[in-house]
């Protein structure tokens, strides 16, 4: 006699899949997260890693194709691009982290003003802020560097300066809901200083989302890094950037497609590894995004 085995309600089955490590449940964030901590690996470890200096020419070697020697092949000055690549992925992590943790906390004061103001200030800081959103982030990182100048701080700076406004935005509707809660109203009422009240009860509750956001907005900061590197207004040469490296191979695309081709590549996995580990972390946290929820 076959017993059948009985149904799990929908209750049930949902709780048994949230048992379910992230990793099994989500395979594509998997493969993304190793090729994400791939490449960190490689920007730690770049000098040990990396078969030549980034920077060191060799006019017998130019425009070599890729081989035993050279991997991924040299460029016109006889650098070896593998050894640019991974240096190039420490330059875009850093550039992408610094300038992203620059306009969120750029964007967390002013979300926190213009959410707890309100009035007038919260009309002039939103008046901003949409001012800021009108524009492409690489536009105002444009503008940012005619002022600042080149180079790898002035483009952090820049990229950060530009990517304020969404995280203001975010941390502005975090602040206008926990505001109306009871427990706050509870705390004026007990008189407790209003700096208090935003340490114990405000800040924790925007600032995790805030760093979800973080994760998010780092491809972001990446691909403006580069863009503005492959307009030659970014970063300067002789530095193994990415979106450098990429412009200087666009003229030799026709008989030495590997300039461009090896960096654009290593720049296009970044991108599409942070963005699916950006996704699967706001999915695992935020249950209005959750698949089936």
């Amino acid at each position: 006699m076959t017993v059948q085995a009985p149904l799990l309600s929908a209750p049930a089955a949902r709780r048994r899949r949230g048992r379910r490590s992230i990793f099994l449940r989500r395979p594509f964030f998997t493969v993304a997260l190793v090729v994400a901590a791939g490449y960190l690996l490689a920007a730690i470890f770049a000098p040990w890693v990396a078969p030549y200096d980034p920077v060191l020419q060799d006019t017998n070697a130019m425009m070599m194709p890729p081989s035993g020697a050279h991997l991924l092949g040299t460029d016109s000055y006889g650098q070896d691009i593998l050894s640019r690549v991974i240096f190039g992925a420490r330059y875009a992590l850093v550039i992408g982290l610094c300038s992203v943790l620059i306009g969120a906390a750029g964007g967390l004061v002013i979300g926190l003003a213009a959410g707890l103001a309100g009035g007038w200030v919260e009309w002039a800081l939103m008046r901003l802020i949409d001012s800021i959103l009108a524009l492409p982030s690489l536009i105002l990182a444009v503008a940012f560097i005619a002022i600042l100048g080149q180079g790898v701080d002035k483009v952090v700076i820049a990229v950060g300066l530009s990517m304020i406004g969404p995280f203001a935005r975010t941390v502005r509707a975090d602040v206008m809901q926990v505001r109306v809660q009871g427990f706050i109203e509870a705390a004026h009422l007990m008189s407790i200083p209003s700096l208090a009240v935003v340490w114990r009860h405000v800040l924790p509750n925007v600032i995790f989302p805030l760093a979800v956001q973080v994760t998010i907005r780092i491809s972001e900061a990446i691909l403006v890094s580069s863009s503005l590197s492959f307009l030659g207004i970014g970063v300067t040469p002789p530095t193994p950037d990415w979106g450098l490296m990429i412009a200087e191979g666009r003229d030799f695309v026709s008989f030495a497609p590997w300039m461009s081709a090896m960096p654009g590549f290593a720049l296009a996995l970044l991108l599409i590894a942070l963005s699916i580990v950006g996704d699967g972390i706001r999915e695992e946290v935020d249950p209005k995004s959750r698949r089936g929820a």
